[in-house]
């Protein structure tokens, strides 16, 4: 029962209906911090669509596009250019808060060149 109600509050928090935040949670890692997570759900429940079934190549490529996505907010991960493209235009709108400011190798390069 209290799993339940907590499920309506977060649905209520993000828009969505229990039933959806729910078959969100199933695609959280298990060792995915809480912060990450809630904006690679944010990320999940706005590009899902129709949902996929189980194992379909479409929830892979959705699943996958989220985590590009939060390896590069999160953790500053740089991945090909058409992927960090098609990641970056499907988390447009996505506010987040609390994400490290990196300096990559580009941006120090450009110092020194100075």
């Amino acid at each position: 029962m209290a799993a339940a109600k907590a499920a309506a509050a977060e649905a209520e928090l993000v828009g969505r209906t229990a039933e959806e935040v729910s078959w969100a949670e199933g695609l959280r890692g298990a060792c995915e911090p809480e912060h990450h997570w809630r904006h690679r759900r944010e990320f999940l429940l706005r590009n899902v669509g129709e949902r996929p079934a189980a194992g379909s190549p479409q929830l892979q490529r959705l699943v996958s596009l989220s985590m590009v996505w939060a390896n590069h907010v999160f953790l500053g991960c740089r991945y090909p250019p058409q992927v960090m493209e098609k990641a970056l235009e499907m988390a447009e709108g996505i506010q987040v808060t609390g994400a490290p400011v990196r300096t990559t190798r580009d941006e120090l390069v450009a110092k020194v060149k100075k």
